[in-house]
Order: structure tokens, then sequence, then C-alpha cells
């Protein structure tokens, strides 16, 4: 084994060090709120409480998971994720393989016309009367159907279909398959990489969404755990949470007075967090060729 010189042990020393920092820096506020999620709401309020339990409990969970209003928010976001990341993915790839084609009339002028979007939109006013117009306020489509095409995502599967040998296509033709097959039988199935990244980006953006139920919906069935979660920082919740529970629970765990906003956020966002955290090793290794696509130039 080849000894390194004395200067490049030290660079190699201050690199690990530095990123040592940089990841506890990351993942220190995601340990800490676990931690608080796990511990006694009325001792976290003393301070102090850092890399473990000071008090440990499961009262903010038994809160959290026995509250229908979370568990059916649950459900709601579960259901959007997924709907609408499926929708989302196959309606922006069907767009960008039509946007491929050079004998296209117009292509340059839509091509213009998508991009203008990227960088100015109607408003939340004009939006919110479009929504409201077209009847889906207070239903679960008006998660879906705004969402169904972005731009960007768009533009990289352009670039991914263009890159893709013509040959394939040109050999399919003369088989006789149809445009529509040669997108579902060879495009797609060639295009897994970008397909897991882009679809990984709509699913996170779906789960973390509030602002969406939060302007175009009022009846409580239909909200997603994220605007749950937004609606917990008022305190107010708290007691309304604690009403939910069964009598024994509710009157353990009001006689002691131990739950706080602070320690029920925690334990909600913990809830909201762990699916979506939980995708991400699945898809991991699409990562760097799928991210790599939108850099490449046409």
């Amino acid at each position: 084994m080849t000894r390194l010189a004395f200067g490049d042990r030290i660079m190699h020393i201050i690199i690990y060090t530095f990123l040592i920092l940089l990841s506890f820096s990351a993942l220190y506020p995601f340990w800490n709120a676990l931690v608080i999620s796990f511990n006694l709401g009325l001792d976290t309020s003393k301070g102090g409480v850092t890399f473990w339990p000071r008090v440990f409990t499961l009262e903010n969970y038994e809160i959290v998971l026995n509250d229908k209003r979370l568990v059916n928010g649950m459900v709601i976001s579960v259901a959007r994720t997924v709907v609408g990341s499926a929708a989302a993915i196959l309606m922006t790839a069907i767009l960008a393989y039509g946007m491929t084609k050079r004998e296209l009339i117009g292509r340059n002028v839509y091509m213009v016309y998508f991009i203008f979007t990227m960088y100015f939109g109607g408003g939340l006013i004009p939006t919110f009367l479009l929504i409201r117009s077209l009847g889906l306020m207070n239903t679960f489509w008006v998660f879906i159907i705004p969402a169904l095409i972005s731009v960007w995502n768009m533009i990289i599967f352009r670039t991914f279909f263009r890159g893709l040998p013509a040959g394939l296509e040109e050999s399919a033709k003369v088989d006789g398959c149809s445009n529509w097959g040669i997108l579902f039988r060879i495009v797609l199935p060639l295009s897994g990489p970008v397909i897991a990244t882009l679809a990984l980006f709509t699913a996170v953006s779906h789960w973390n969404d509030w602002f969406i139920a939060s302007i175009y919906i009022n009846n409580e069935k239909l909200l997603p755990i994220q605007t749950m979660l937004r609606q917990i920082l008022n305190a107010n919740i708290v007691t309304d949470m604690s009403n939910n529970l069964d009598t024994a629970s509710q009157a353990r765990i009001e006689s002691a007075r131990t739950i706080t906003t602070k320690s029920l956020t925690m334990a909600t966002m913990m809830v909201a967090t762990l699916p979506i955290v939980l995708v991400y090793p699945f898809v991991q290794k699409y990562f760097v060729k799928g991210v790599l696509i939108g850099s490449l130039k046409e």
C-alpha cells in the first residue's frame, strides 16, 4: 500500500472532518426531532433534550395514532402521492415524447409557450377563480389535475428520449408499430432511471405540499397530513386531539398534563416524514444517471 505524503494526510483529515461536521449538521435536526417525539412533553419544555430522550414516553405517538383526523390525513397523502405521481409522470412523458417529433407543426412555438409558463404565472387569485370555475374546490382532484404537467420534467424527459438510438423507433415503425406502441413498448421501458428519479421528486412534492389544501379544501376529510401538521402548530389543537382518545388514556394524559404543542408536533412530523424517507433507498441507484440527464446539452 502506498504511503501518503504528510501534506496529503493533513488534507484528508481536513476533508473528512469537514464532511463529518457537514453530515452531522444535516442529520442532527432530524435526530433531535425524533428524540423530542419520544420525550415527555412537559420535560421537553424545560430544555436540554439533545441526543437521547430524558423521560421516555409513547404518549405523543398515542395521541397522533389515535386521532382519526391524522390517520385520515395520512390516507389522503398516500393516495394523493401515488395517484398524483403516476398521473403526472405519464402525462409529462406523453407530452415530452410528442415534443421530440421534428415533424410536429409549431413545435418551437409550443416549446416557447411551455417555457414561458415556467417563469410567469397567473397569480393566486386568477388561479383560485379558475379552480373554482372548473369545479375542483373541495375535491380530491384539485391535488391531481393542476399538477399533471411539469415543464421542467418534460424537458428532462425530452432530452432523455432524444438520446435513445433512432434505430429502435425506425425498426419498430417498419414492423408496423404505432407511436403509442413505440412509447409504451420501447421508449418508457428503456427510461427506468429518468422515470424513477422524476417520480421520486414528484412524489416528494406531493407529499410535502400543504398549501394547496389550505387554499382549496374546506372539508376536513380531504386534508392531507402535512396540512394537519401545520394546524397542530396552533396550541388549541392539542386539546382537540386529546379529546379523541379513549376515556382511560384521556384521563391519564390530562391528569399528568404532559402533552405540549412541541412534543405533539415532533411526533406528527415523524409519522409524516417516515413513509417518504423509506422510498429513497429503493431508487437511490437511479439518482446519478437520472439527475445528470438534465445537464446534457441537446
